[in-house]
């Protein structure tokens, strides 16, 4: 409904429809449309293919491309055959499509201290088959310390600690109770292993009102360790390589039930060092 039906006055004054045929002469009329203002926004170009691949985030896909590609031409060439040089690309693309899953780490790499974590996380994800639950990165609350793996299984729950040392210095221990990298003694390393293991332990066991022993362990890589698993002041202490052998040669001791309750109350009381956003 117009003003002029209404009755109604408009707040600027202007008492004409805005719909209503305009009364001015047709020389008083502008000739043409005022032109449109310039754009003030950058044109956008469109993503190629070859941008995409180039891109960080698609680079593993550009690699299997190439690796799928690679053993494609070359089965076909040795088979003298097309359709077994697709099927080699394909069996190639899944492969490392595979392999890239089974490597890949949930804790992103620019937060990790070392690659030790990394190759200790890849060891204990091929226990997940066997019932083993697996928390990486927790923190101690109120402290600035942190367990690198917490593993709940079947034969009871670890915490374990991976540790990067400098290969070309010996590993030592004395009378078991310390522990020597070349000249350093790891006595605060041991030390703090085992107070990170006793504080999930009675953080845990407050929470379901029940008693949870949970054992340390320090998982070296590097040096070469003359032996396979030594207790040193308390911590179990072994080359990073021996980690799934060290959980799974233990006696069971949990259900599957007494599993999922702690693995939740352990998530529940131990904040992930690095949430995700």
């Amino acid at each position: 409904m117009s003003y002029v039906d209404s009755g109604q006055v408009p707040e600027d004054g202007n008492t004409t429809s805005p719909i209503w045929v305009s009364d001015r002469q047709a020389e008083d009329r502008p000739t043409s449309r005022p032109a449109a203002p310039a754009s003030t926004y950058a044109p956008i170009e469109r993503a190629s293919l070859r941008s995409l691949l180039d891109h960080p985030k698609y680079r593993h896909l550009r690699r299997r491309v190439l690796i799928a590609i690679g053993a494609g031409v070359i089965a076909g060439i040795l088979l003298a055959s097309w359709r077994l040089g697709v099927t080699a690309a394909i069996v190639a693309a899944i492969a490392d499509t595979v392999l890239r899953a089974r490597s890949n780490s949930s804790v992103p790499a620019w937060r990790r201290a070392s690659v030790a974590e990394r190759r200790t996380e890849v060891q204990l994800k091929r226990l997940e088959r066997g019932g083993y639950r697996t928390l990486h990165a927790r923190a101690i609350p109120g402290s600035e310390a942190q367990i690198d793996h917490l593993v709940v299984g079947p034969t009871g729950v670890y915490a374990v600690d991976s540790e990067k040392w400098d290969k070309r210095l010996p590993v030592r221990v004395q009378s078991h109770r310390k522990l020597f990298h070349g000249p350093f003694n790891q006595k605060p390393r041991l030390d703090e292993a085992r107070w990170e293991a006793a504080q999930a332990s009675e953080l845990i066991g407050e929470m379901l009102g029940r008693e949870v022993s949970i054992v340390p362990s320090l998982a070296i890589y590097g040096p070469a360790i003359p032996w396979k698993v030594l207790n040193v002041r308390e911590v179990d202490v072994f080359d990073g390589s021996r980690v799934r052998k060290w959980i799974t040669k233990r006696e069971r001791s949990l259900t599957d039930v007494e599993i999922e309750k702690i693995y939740e109350a352990a998530e529940h009381v131990l904040p992930a060092r690095y949430p995700e956003t």
